[in-house]
């Protein structure tokens, strides 16, 4: 679990690490199912419902980016819904009553891997209220050479910016002026395979190319507690809402709360489903441009 100073922290700056949470012998099993799936992807030649692939994927050359729904492909990967110790931490910043919306797989290939542009998941999913967030599970070591996550301590208690260009939706800061003064802020998110972060929904966050020579895999849970009811694509099976319940009791009362929200509307027709693809068309690279002058230095964070 986490200790009250890294709740307390976690609330202040929107985000947290923690170590032990899951034993070597489960991070063992994660990193084999994923090694297996680099190298089923081998069998693809472009992007299909379970593999995204980068352009420049190949058989000999394999390229994953992300594994479609990773609860549906591996029962390693659905057991951590239910895994005592993340449940633990849910617990503590979410309250006893928690609904997941799945788990993402991103892996990050060495030699240039694709940087995530500078977002806010908020943007992508507004609730009634902003109870949410997202956990990550480190698979490999994350270092300054292969694109760790990095966040912007604060910014989940500050606005919702527009993730929008040209009139549509596209799921990252299209202005780099309107960043800046945020982003100078940001600190990088190191750590050791089996180490977890959180952050908070609204935080503001991104991540480099890869230059090293190895893969960066982080297992996503994005989390929320059960009376945060989404204000786009609600659910229409009920059944197979409530089935996302991991800890506690479902609820049809949504909660109310004075939040910021700007709707992901409209979408450009053909955009994709992944955060790769619908950055596809950002005319400005805002999390590259400010990464360039970001100075050297440790980070900070309240770790275990």
């Amino acid at each position: 679990m986490l200790s009250p100073e890294q709740v307390q922290y976690y609330r202040n700056n929107g985000y947290v690490k923690a170590s032990g949470i899951l034993s070597d012998a489960e991070v063992r099993q994660l990193r084999q199912v994923t090694d297996d799936f680099i190298e089923k992807s081998r069998g693809v030649r472009a992007s299909d419902k379970v593999f995204d692939v980068e352009d420049c994927h190949t058989p000999e050359n394999p390229r994953l980016r992300r594994l479609k729904r990773p609860e549906d492909q591996h029962p390693a990967y659905a057991a951590i819904f239910k895994h005592p110790g993340i449940l633990a931490v849910l617990r503590q910043l979410l309250g006893p009553d928690i609904r997941h919306k799945g788990l993402k797989l991103n892996l990050k290939p060495g030699g240039g891997g694709e940087p995530v542009e500078w977002h806010q998941d908020w943007a992508f999913y507004p609730h009634t209220n902003d109870d949410l967030l997202v956990l990550a599970i480190m698979l490999d070591d994350v270092t300054d050479e292969n694109g760790p996550l990095m966040v912007v301590p604060g910014s989940h208690k500050g606005p919702v910016l527009d993730h929008h260009q040209e009139g549509y939706f596209v799921g990252a800061v299209a202005d780099p002026d309107e960043a800046t003064g945020f982003i100078t802020r940001a600190v990088p998110l190191y750590g050791k395979i089996g180490d977890i972060t959180v952050h908070h929904a609204r935080t503001l966050h991104g991540s480099a190319s890869n230059m090293s020579n190895r893969y960066r895999r982080l297992l996503f849970i994005t989390a929320m507690a059960a009376d945060a009811w989404p204000l786009v694509e609600a659910p229409t099976d009920m059944a197979a809402y409530d089935a996302r319940i991991i800890a506690g009791q479902p609820t049809i009362a949504p909660r109310l709360a004075d939040v910021p929200v700007r709707l992901p509307l409209p979408r450009r027709l053909g955009a994709g489903e992944s955060i790769f693809e619908k950055q596809r068309d950002v005319r400005f690279t805002p999390f590259e441009r400010v990464t360039e002058r970001r100075p050297g230095r440790g980070v900070e964070m309240m770790d275990a």
